[in-house]
C-alpha cells in the first residue's frame, strides 16, 4: 500500500490499521517512496542473530555501545 506523506497525516488511524492488519505501507513525498511502516513482527529481532543496529555488529572491540559514546564525545586529541 502506497500513502502519500499528507494522507498520512490527514489518516494516521487507518494507516495504523492497515500496518496493523499485517501490510506494509510505503510513504511517499512528491511521489517518490521516502520512508516503509511496517508490523513490528517482521521486523529481525536479535534472537535471529539479525540487529537493528547494524552499525555496530562488525566492530572488533568488546565495548558496549555507551563506553563507545563515551569515546566519541571525548573527542579528539590535540
Amino acid at each position: 500500500m502506497e500513502v502519500s506523506t499528507k494522507e498520512l497525516r490527514i489518516r494516521p488511524g487507518k494507516i495504523i490499521e492497515q500496518v496493523a492488519m499485517g501490510h506494509e505501507v510505503t510513504v511517499t513525498y512528491r511521489g517518490k517512496p521516502l520512508a516503509r511502516i511496517v508490523p513490528y513482527d517482521s521486523i529481525p529481532s536479535e534472537a535471529s542473530g539479525e540487529s537493528l543496529f547494524g552499525m555496530w555488529k562488525d566492530r572488533s572491540e568488546d565495548l558496549t555501545v555507551d563506553e563507545e559514546v563515551r569515546e566519541l564525545r571525548r573527542g579528539r586529541p590535540f
